[in-house]
């Protein structure tokens, strides 16, 4: 075994059919070829961005960094949805409204959003914060407690003219009706620090990965751009609340859970707003 500790970059001699697919992929040269087997390069170990295409592109599984066991990844293409599968996925998955009250298991989510980490980001820096309320008593407080301060926010004329809708939030809840959360026993937040490159872009893949992952779980989700705006009108800092940290920007929320209502078909929506481009 070629072995270097920096990276914990290993080669399996035995598997190794010294291709060269390692060296030639890694974006930023940090591999070369070393007696007849692909090394780190000491001197460029330091731009490594943890992308593991080294570990995704060897053709026997003979390379591993970061501890990485090969042999629990995935195998491709046979892995991959097809491309019918992938459309259906595109134009079934719905906006879901109404859930079923019972919560799924922690393992379900914590295995969602171990997927979820793969996602692509900017650089490559993985620092998003996944937000997650699994457990019913802290999704009822939460209700109860976002819905109070809009009632105070409406008692004291706090809400402008674009916020006014929560007027109506509010009677509706006193009805027995809950517009923002839908009754829905589960809320995903994702966060991101400043610093990195391209924090909204990141959140918002993630959440999109999210839901194209939940939807062939049979797992519901919802965008829901109402709690953030609710959240803005609240005296009490809610994302403080939720241990979201203070300089992080704030994506979007996703509701979910098992959904209450099943649609039989595809929504036909094709009308592409598309600008060709031809240069000459």
């Amino acid at each position: 075994m070629d072995l270097s500790m920096d990276l914990q970059w290993t080669i399996d001699r035995d598997r190794c059919i010294q291709c060269g697919a390692c060296v030639d992929d890694c974006p930023f040269h940090i591999l070369e070829m070393r007696d007849g087997y692909p090394a780190t390069n000491p001197k460029r170990v330091h731009h490594c961005i943890r992308c593991q295409h080294c570990l995704a592109v060897c053709p026997t599984g003979a390379a591993s960094i970061f501890g990485v066991n090969p042999d629990r990844s995935l195998p491709l293409p046979e892995s991959l949805p097809s491309a019918k599968q992938m459309e259906a996925l595109i134009r079934g998955r719905r906006s879901v409204r109404f859930y079923k009250p019972e919560p799924l298991p922690s393992t379900t989510i914590a295995g969602m959003l171990a997927t979820v980490a793969n996602a692509p980001t900017g650089k490559n820096k993985r620092q998003c914060l996944f937000t997650v309320i699994e457990d019913q008593e802290s999704m009822a407080l939460l209700r109860r407690e976002t819905m109070e301060g809009l009632r105070r926010a409406v008692a004291e004329r706090r809400l402008s003219e674009g916020l006014g809708y929560f007027r109506h939030v509010v009677t509706a809840w006193d009805q027995g009706r809950d517009i923002i959360f839908r009754n829905a026993p589960h809320l995903l937040m994702v966060s991101a620090p400043p610093t990195i490159t391209t924090p909204d872009a990141d959140m918002l893949i993630a959440m999109s990965y999210f839901e194209m992952l939940a939807a062939t779980m049979g797992i519901g989700t919802l965008w829901n751009a109402m709690i953030r705006w609710a959240f803005s009108v609240i005296e009490t800092d809610m994302f403080k609340r939720l241990g979201i940290p203070e300089d992080h920007v704030k994506g979007y929320t996703l509701l979910f859970g098992l959904p209450a209502v099943r649609y039989h078909r595809t929504v036909q929506r094709d009308e592409a707003m598309i600008n060709r481009v031809r240069l000459s």
